[in-house]
């Protein structure tokens, strides 16, 4: 007599009671194509009956996978890279993994461990983006686990890599409010870091926009920001208004900076966008419903985090069938591409314009 509705029926009980092979049931939940519609049916009438439900975990480990990834962060306290860890889950759910996710708090031992071993038994690969690493660690990349690299750390590891175009976005940024009639501008964000960071990268692009229309940068602009969060931008602000130093225009390099930015600002009497034009990076979803909304650089962050599953996913599947490494695509680099959001923020229109410079 068929079990029903219990849910524990195996999957030898749905082959006797659809009298087929297992084997025939196992093609059926696999999606095999090339079976008979009538033999489909009587398996999935079984499964039905029995109340049958696949062992993913047995499934997954008999073809060699957990079935899992993991995701290594700097911090999710921070909206971007808060969003950029919804955005991996929801491509990884598309593909049948479950995302592990982990944060290092930019702490060096925690990076470290993503590449001593310690994850090859619990995910079948790493999308890893470093904050405390350098370029100096290249070598430790040299692993067997799928990894794909994000950011702007560490280049030329041996590994799949997606990054963003934050040079480009940030000259594009700073090129929108020069349009608009700013000449004093003030560039929030900076950081004293000698290798390549967001931060080093989006004032390399201000730089450049500021000398290719002849503009200078008032030394009282310059204030250095430990982390790029909502409380740094509003103290680094109010620190450059204490200065003396009123800009006609401020150039965030985090959304978060930007907002905490527009805060000081509207504490102080100063109107955004009349007397201040302010944008930011990154287009957090907050961005969108700030007063005014605000104006920001948009650097991909869906298609950063469908590439990075998509080049994981692919490494995973040639280490499961077995290709040695140096049989393998070589690794790949991919930069995506930014838009430019204009918002109220900088008094523009709010149209999208991808990759607007």
């Amino acid at each position: 007599m068929a079990r029903k509705g219990n849910g524990s029926a195996t999957i030898r009980d749905v082959a006797q009671i659809a009298g087929v092979s297992i084997k025939t049931v196992s093609n059926v939940l696999n999606g095999y194509p090339h079976i008979r519609p009538q033999t489909r049916d009587r398996v999935t009438d079984a499964i039905r009956e029995l109340d049958y439900h696949v062992n993913v975990s047995a499934r997954n480990l008999s073809r060699g996978r957990t079935g899992a990834i993991a995701l290594v962060l700097p911090a999710l306290r921070g909206a971007y890279f808060a969003e950029l860890a919804d955005a991996v889950m929801r491509e990884a759910a598309k593909r049948g993994f479950t995302v592990f996710i982990q944060q290092t708090n930019d702490e060096r031992d925690r990076e470290l461990r993503v590449l001593d071993g310690s994850y090859r038994s619990m995910v079948d690969g790493v999308i890893f983006s470093p904050l405390a690493l350098t370029q100096h660690d290249v070598g430790l990349f040299d692993m067997d686990l799928p990894l794909v690299l994000l950011g702007e750390r560490i280049f030329g590891a041996g590994v799949d890599h997606v990054t963003m175009q934050n040079v480009a976005g940030a000259r594009a940024a700073t090129e929108h409010v020069i349009g608009l009639g700013a000449r004093t501008i003030v560039p929030l964000g900076a950081k004293d870091d000698p290798g390549s960071s967001s931060g080093t990268l989006r004032m390399k692009g201000f730089q450049e926009a500021l000398r290719a229309h002849g503009l200078e940068l008032d030394p009282r602009a310059i204030v250095g920001v430990p982390d790029y969060f909502h409380s740094t931008g509003a103290a680094a602000m109010a620190e450059i208004l204490d200065r003396g130093l009123v800009p006609d225009a401020v150039v965030a390099f985090t959304d978060a900076l930007a907002l905490g930015a527009l805060a000081t600002l509207t504490e102080r009497g100063l109107r955004v966008p009349d007397d201040v034009r302010l944008i930011g990076f990154d287009n957090i979803e907050e961005a969108g419903y700030s007063v005014p909304p605000l104006t920001t650089i948009d650097p991909g962050r869906e298609i950063i985090a469908a590439r990075a599953v998509a080049l994981l996913d692919e490494r995973i599947r040639l280490r499961i069938e077995g290709v040695a490494r140096e049989d393998q695509p070589a690794p790949r680099q991919e930069v995506v591409d930014f838009a430019l959001i204009r918002r109220q923020s900088t008094q523009a229109a709010d149209r999208r314009h991808r990759g607007d410079r």
